[in-house]
Formats: C-alpha cells, sequence, structure tokens
C-alpha cells in the first residue's frame, strides 16, 4: 500500500485517479490548490504525490520548493518541452501529459513506487502478511496463497473496515479486463477465509460485497 497525494484542482479527474488507485489497493489523499497540498506535504506521510502544474492559487513547480521527500510525478496539460524538461530537472520521476490513459498513469506510479519499496507487515491474530515479499504465514508456517488470491487479501487488508463490492475486488485482483463473473470472487473468499481461518474478521456484506471487519 501506499499513500498517494493527488493535487489537481479539476474535480472529476482528481476523483478518477482517486478512485482507480484506491481500487488498487492505495490511500489516497486530494488537494484542489498549492495551499492544501503543502498543508498534507507538511503532516502526512506521503510516499507519491502526483502533481498538476496549472493550480488556482500557485503552480506545481513552486509547490515543488515544499518537496518532503517523495517521490512526484507531474500530471499536467502542460506538453512543451521546455515544461517537461524544468520539472524533470526539478527533481520529478515522471512527467504525464494529459490527456492520458488510466491505465498508464496505474503503470506509471507502479514504476516510480518499486523503486521506493519498503517492507510492510500486516499482523492479525495469528496470521502476519508480508506485502513485499507477497507472503503469508499463520502461526510461522507460510500459507500457500494463490496470486489471485494474495491480490485480494492485500486489497482488503488496504480497505479494512471499509465494505468493497465484488465488482471492486474483482478489478483489484484480475484488473479492468477481466470478463468473468463475479462469483469468482466468491469462491476465492471462500477460500480465503478457510486458509487463514479468518470466517470471523472477512465479513459478507448482504447483496453488495465483504469487508475485512477489525475492532480497533
Amino acid at each position: 500500500m501506499a499513500k498517494i497525494l493527488i493535487v489537481e484542482d479539476d474535480r472529476a479527474i482528481n476523483g478518477l485517479m482517486a478512485r482507480t488507485l484506491s481500487i488498487n489497493g492505495h490511500q489516497c489523499l486530494t488537494a484542489y490548490n498549492g495551499s492544501e497540498a503543502i498543508s498534507l506535504m507538511e503532516s502526512q506521510a506521503i510516499d507519491l504525490i502526483l502533481l498538476d502544474i496549472n493550480l488556482p492559487d500557485t503552480d506545481g513547480f513552486h509547490i515543488m520548493e515544499h518537496f518532503n521527500g517523495a517521490p512526484v510525478i507531474y500530471v499536467t496539460a502542460r506538453s512543451d518541452i521546455r515544461d517537461r524538461v524544468r520539472g524533470l530537472d526539478n527533481g520529478a520521476e515522471d512527467y504525464i501529459v494529459k490527456p492520458f490513459h488510466i491505465r498508464e498513469l496505474i503503470s506509471r506510479v507502479n514504476v516510480v513506487l518499486r523503486r521506493y519499496k519498503r517492507e510492510d507487515i500486516f499482523c492479525l491474530g495469528e496470521v502476519k502478511v508480508d506485502f513485499t515479499n507477497c507472503k503469508a504465514y499463520r502461526n510461522d508456517r507460510d500459507i500457500s496463497l494463490t496470486k489471485r488470491e494474495f491480490e485480494l487479501l492485500k486489497t482488503l487488508i488496504l480497505n479494512k473496515n471499509i465494505t468493497l463490492t465484488r465488482e471492486q475486488l474483482l478489478n483489484a485482483a484480475w484488473g479492468w479486463e477481466y470478463e468473468g463473473e463475479e462469483r469468482t470472487v466468491d469462491i476465492h473468499i471462500q477460500r480465503l477465509r478457510k486458509k487463514l481461518h479468518w470466517k470471523n474478521y472477512i465479513k459478507t456484506i448482504y447483496k453488495t460485497g465483504y469487508r475485512l471487519e477489525i475492532t480497533p
């Protein structure tokens, strides 16, 4: 999981990026101007920043002066080569020109995050999940999970206490182009419950989907 700050004044584009990245297992923070962005950068531990240049109160180049160490990808309509060079010279990891395909954005985000990869461990009861190595253990014994099972598990963990629809889980584990039935999610959830002994944690939400429910 990565905590991603999206700095974009167009609310439709901001929302689309946030929804898509959330479905792919990330936590998204949103800002619609430079002041909001700087405030979040100074108060949050952010893993990646998606930054527009043309903002109502400033520009993305100025925000880079408040850089908090997180990698930056410019997402902007400014396609002039001078802007591209300036952005990259200022320390950005990448530069995406609008309009862009959402799948391209996801791929570029994943590339940058892999460069800044960090170890993440999640523990619940007798189970430990290692995001870095895509492994899960119960009482320190390896749990044999398929790739799809692990992707479902990761999505549930990263969205704990949030109800996810079958469609969201399907997109997260199988991808947008998968044409199979949502019933596939039910089968894999049943297997996860059995393998992890999480019958009391993975809740079925009637006519909607599933939620990993953890009481504080």
